[in-house]
């Protein structure tokens, strides 16, 4: 019970709004989707030597 309440207090403190936090987490994933995209071909990059 002591737990539950502790839980509910700190989600009521919260001062980021959700849309924030859902912007901030596709803007993160997308930056890793494009980090990924670039390092596409490095692993047939030398295959023919």
């Amino acid at each position: 019970m002591i737990f539950m309440a502790a839980v509910q207090e700190a989600q009521a403190e919260s001062s980021i709004p959700p849309a924030a936090i859902g912007l901030l987490a596709f803007t993160v994933l997308m930056s890793l989707l494009f980090v990924t995209y670039a390092f596409r071909s490095v692993g047939t990059r030398h295959q023919g030597e």
